[in-house]
């Protein structure tokens, strides 16, 4: 493997290695535009110039391979003098309109003239005019005043989407990125557009003029749109009030994984959070009474619910219907604590997707985040087939062998034979539902208690690949709602049932112990990119 100086600092890397990633290795950033690791090089922005010991030349660290012995120079006067004059050059036609423009506070252009430019404007005439505020589609906006050319969203649109909107038109200082004639951008992926836009060109109008960036926090993520598991950053505004119908989460982005996601994310997910803060979030515990859902206190519903299920789980007429969208600890504890009350039935249930939907890139047809952690932990040791838990529900209640259920995150009415379904709930005598949102299983239960989103609590999901992966607690919880694994303690206990951990890492470590999937994993090993089960990876469950 060659051996390269950079700055003074010798490194050993892989043959064909670029500078620009060498660079990186050892904590040195070589500045630079069109360069983005999930593209193809261009070469075209120049701002990554570098000098190179016996080599007249200044050459471009992102294209040009490491040798062994290469010595090279990234803070001379040659380099700097360069810099200065690529940022120059960037910033003739640029419009000076940073206090509006969304990229204030991430925007490229900004940064590197604060460390490398700081030149005064020998411009005295007139800048170019482009057009402004060009709307591309539901989700993108550009401003073609703004664009530096460095054909980012052009090769993305050729080489990850392979939709081929974008070009770059005209010629000199005229050239353009815009659409084609007669083609509409029109993919799954158009956010990635705006994050690896350097400047302000390309914008996101959901996240438009909702907040500078630098009221924002940041928390570590996954994305429980579907089964692939995409790894996140979940930005929220730490100014605003903690309300329903607000706007604490501002913004999903797409966090590297090369195992998972690599650089992207798809629109569903990254849209997809706004049922975060909707007005349909259950805020408080409620028990029916007198045909209505009256709100009650925390010790009350478990009182009411502990009373239940042990009445019925005493009489072998209890039934349990757990979700793939509740975490591996959530699973784990809830099926332990039901199965040690003698449940008649625990099983669980992957809700529906839209026939092909699915695609090469990221996108996958069950959109549920733990169907794999559900089939590990549930599955396994029900011998049942998860698509069959839901039909067997249904029976047992019509039969009248059920009279008390609790479901756990679903909305039944999606299921394929959900009609049916909601018709046997209205037979059960106590339902009782854990979740986030109102839906129609909710409205339909006798005690509903509040549980918390992915983003205001911690834990870990699997993917459909085999991979566990952790997740971080954003913001804390919407009204009263709580995390289900504090719920679940509290019923073991009124159920005088020796309780689990609520710590999410003090379950997941017991998880690990029990099933032979976890061996070997603790939250520290997992990290920010996840481990693979150590058992074959489970096949995609097809939902039907």
């Amino acid at each position: 493997m060659p051996t390269v100086t950079i700055d003074g600092r010798s490194i050993e890397v892989e043959k064909g290695t670029t500078i620009l990633e060498a660079a990186k290795q050892i904590g040195i950033d070589i500045p630079h535009y069109c360069y983005h690791p999930g593209l193809r090089i261009a070469g075209s922005c120049r701002m990554c110039l570098v000098e190179i010991e016996g080599v007249p030349k200044l050459q471009i660290a992102c294209y040009t391979p490491v040798t062994d012995g290469m010595v090279v120079h990234t803070q001379s006067e040659k380099v700097k003098e360069a810099r200065r004059a690529v940022l120059e050059f960037l910033l003739v036609d640029h419009p000076l309109d940073c206090p509006v423009c969304d990229q204030a506070g991430e925007c490229y252009l900004q940064i590197y003239y604060m460390q490398h430019g700081l030149h005064p404007s020998r411009v005295r005439e007139d800048k170019l005019k482009r057009a402004k505020m060009k709307v591309l589609s539901e989700h993108i906006i550009l401003d073609q005043e703004r664009c530096i050319l460095c054909s980012r969203c052009v090769r993305f649109t050729e080489e990850v989407t392979k939709s081929y909107e974008l070009g770059i038109f005209h010629r000199g200082d005229r050239s353009v990125v815009d659409l084609y004639p007669g083609i509409q951008l029109h993919n799954r992926y158009q956010g990635n557009l705006a994050d690896i836009c350097p400047v302000g060109a390309l914008t996101d109008r959901q996240f438009r003029f909702r907040t500078r960036v630098w009221y924002l926090e940041h928390a570590k993520s996954v994305c429980p749109g579907c089964s692939r598991g995409c790894n996140v950053f979940v930005d929220y505004n730490v100014r605003r009030g903690y309300k329903a119908g607000g706007r604490r989460i501002v913004r999903l982005r797409p966090r590297p994984n090369p195992w998972v996601n690599k650089y992207w994310m798809c629109d569903d997910g990254r849209y997809g959070f706004t049922w975060i803060e909707a007005l349909d979030r259950i805020l408080a515990p409620r028990r029916a009474e007198g045909g209505q859902l009256r709100e009650i206190s925390w010790s009350e519903a478990i009182r009411h619910a502990a009373q239940w299920i042990t009445e019925a789980a005493r009489e072998k007429r209890l039934a349990v219907l757990l979700s793939p969208k509740m975490t591996n600890e959530e699973l784990y504890t809830a099926d332990r604590l039901f199965r040690s009350l003698g449940a008649r039935m625990i099983g669980y249930w992957a809700e529906p997707s839209s026939p092909g939907y699915e695609d090469e890139i990221l996108i996958r047809g069950d959109k549920n985040p733990n169907t794999a952690g559900a089939h590990w932990i549930v599955g396994r040791a029900s011998g049942i087939p998860q698509e069959d838990h839901l039909a067997r529900l249904a029976e047992a209640m019509e039969a009248g062998q059920v009279d008390t259920a609790v479901i756990f995150l679903h909305d039944v009415e999606g299921a394929k034979a959900g009609e049916r379904v909601l018709r046997a709930l209205q037979r059960v005598e106590r339902l009782i539902y854990l979740g986030t949102n109102w839906n129609r299983t909710a409205t339909l239960s006798k005690l509903v208690f509040p549980a918390t989103a992915f983003v205001e609590q911690d834990g870990t999901f699997t993917n459909f690949e085999g991979r566990v992966q952790r997740f971080w607690r954003a913001v804390e919880p919407l009204g009263q709602a709580r995390p289900i694994l504090s719920i679940l303690r509290e019923l073991a206990v009124a159920c005088s049932v020796e309780p689990l951990p609520e710590d999410p890492e003090e379950v997941f470590a017991l998880l690990a112990l029990e099933h032979p999937f976890f061996s070997g994993m603790d939250y520290d090993r997992l990290g920010e990119r996840g481990m693979r089960g150590q058992l074959e990876a489970p096949v995609e469950v097809r939902v039907k």
